[in-house]
């Protein structure tokens, strides 16, 4: 499958289209508080233990919808979703073995929730179909109104 990408006014994914046509997108919100420390100068006073709030957004693209009209059952894909959150929630990064040796940046944190997310995908946690149909997930973490970061990219099955 390959992809097209138009860019306006500032957001990457204005516009996704694959070689048979558009994409039904489903985003859901949720939030994660978290500690943690970087490392490295470039960091500042961010190498000492602080804390972040990101307003986590995952949006999942299907290029057709199920026999119900929808990309995945919302409620069910919000469950997910705060099952993979929930051992990160109030947790200190630094403590825990995956994250082990890496700053925990927003942009590392959300491509370990892509592939959270993915893994579950895989798993049927959303439901047996979803699976042949999602095409591309994305996940953004806002730090602020003004700052954010995410990762996206094909969903393999």
């Amino acid at each position: 499958m390959r992809a097209l990408f138009a860019a306006r006014d500032g957001d990457f994914l204005t516009a996704f289209k694959t070689e048979t046509g558009p994409v039904y997108g489903l985003t859901l919100t949720n939030h994660l508080m978290i500690a943690h420390r970087m490392r490295g100068e470039r960091f500042g006073p961010a190498q000492r233990l602080h804390g972040a709030t990101f307003a986590v957004e995952v949006t999942l693209f299907a290029e057709r919808l199920d026999a119900d009209g929808v990309v995945a059952d919302m409620g069910r894909a919000a469950e997910v979703l705060a099952a993979i959150l929930a051992p990160l929630d109030y947790r200190d990064l630094d403590e825990l073995p995956r994250f082990a040796g890496r700053n925990t940046t927003t942009e590392v944190m959300a491509a370990a929730i892509h592939a959270d997310l993915c893994a579950a995908l895989r798993n049927g946690d959303l439901g047996s179909e979803e699976a042949g149909r999602i095409r591309m997930v994305r996940v953004v973490l806002r730090e602020n109104p003004r700052a954010w970061a995410s990762f996206e990219a094909p969903f393999c099955p």
